[in-house]
């Protein structure tokens, strides 16, 4: 009764083609957002924000762009924390060597950056597939570490390759307190996605789903693998660069190789993993489950061991927290493996019928 759409008609082929084509979904959207803009920055704290809101705006973007080459493209990748750096490093050397370069050009820029270096390392994807790619890819990530660790131009001649930029600012404002970053960064993640769901609905995403399916059939039928996967690997990678940059710009401020690790690069693909492979809305789930399931241990496992008269260290509580993380990724891979974005989808079915039974 809640999410039918009865009487909605449609009665051209703007309003038949509308990114979110039941009033419900834009009045969820539309609330949404004014809650995110309006009134999460009249309530969140600094360490709300530092800790749990900015982490999680970039990780939504960065996972975006990983499920736009995994979830619907199929081709697997281990380099998406290379393709961080890249753009991070990127944008730090537009930013440094081009006096003036304004903020919001200078992340683009690292964005194209990473692009480039996504496309070279998506060329194997036009031989190999599956293990074999995702091998390649992670090369990538080896590459990555060794060029901005040994080459000095890329740090600005840095011995130990850690950088920092400061006095941020975009249209003459200032992006030094922790809610101007916030939302900052969530203009941008609202932007993107808007752009990745107009791509994915249209021919270009439909192309990259068919390829995923079967790349011999989609071939056949006059789809081009080599235009296809490329596509699907520059445009990831851009979103992704545009996400290292401002990981490192905004989050980090001062960061090092090592913060852009093959460790970053496995998380991405938890992510979409757990959100669900081939949907936006399912790489927002996995970001939140990734960023926020660790805080909520971290807090939990102390005030559980004080409950129960036993005493735990620090070091004790970080272990118990990577088990029980682990554990719940296993266990919900077997119970949902098709992800959170899954059980979204089943739940606006059933409210459909509901109060009627199912």
């Amino acid at each position: 009764m809640f999410y039918r759409e009865n009487g909605q008609f449609k009665t051209s082929y703007r309003t038949d083609q509308q990114i979110f084509p039941i009033a419900q979904d834009r009045i969820a959207i539309a609330a949404l957002l004014a809650v995110a803009f309006l009134v999460v920055p009249m309530l969140a704290t600094d360490y709300f924000y530092r800790a749990i809101l900015i982490p999680l705006v970039i990780m939504s973007m960065a996972a975006l762009g990983v499920n736009i080459l995994v979830g619907y493209c199929g081709q697997i990748s281990l380099g998406s924390g290379a393709f961080m750096a890249v753009g991070a490093y990127g944008a730090y050397n537009f930013f440094v060597r081009f006096p003036g370069m304004p903020l919001i050009p200078a992340l683009i820029l690292g964005g194209l950056c990473a692009t480039f270096f996504g496309i070279l390392f998506g060329l194997p994807s036009l031989r190999v597939k599956g293990l074999y790619l995702a091998v390649a890819t992670l090369a990538a990530q080896f590459f990555s570490d060794w060029m901005f660790l040994r080459i000095k131009w890329f740090t600005n001649n840095s011995d130990s390759g850690s950088v920092s930029v400061n006095s941020l600012q975009v249209l003459g404002m200032p992006i030094d307190s922790a809610t101007s970053k916030y939302v900052f960064c969530l203009a941008l993640l609202v932007v993107i996605a808007l752009l990745a769901k107009n791509l994915v609905r249209g021919a270009i995403g439909r192309e990259w789903m068919a390829i995923r399916d079967m790349d011999v059939a989609a071939s056949v039928i006059g789809i081009r693998p080599m235009y296809a996967k490329l596509s699907a690997f520059a445009v990831s990678s851009f979103i992704i660069g545009m996400a290292g940059a401002l990981w490192a710009f905004v989050h980090l401020s001062s960061w090092e190789p090592a913060a852009f690790s093959v460790e970053m690069s496995f998380k991405l693909l938890f992510m979409v993993i757990i959100g669900g492979l081939g949907s936006i809305m399912g790489s927002f789930f996995g970001a939140a489950f990734i960023v926020l399931l660790p805080i909520v241990l971290n807090q939990f496992l102390p005030a559980l061991a004080a409950l129960v008269g036993v005493e735990i260290s620090t070091a004790g509580v970080s272990h118990a927290e990577l088990m029980i993380f682990g554990g719940l990724i296993v266990w919900f891979l077997i119970v949902e493996p098709h992800g959170l974005a899954k059980l979204w989808s089943i739940s606006k079915q059933k409210l459909r019928l509901w109060p009627f039974p199912h």
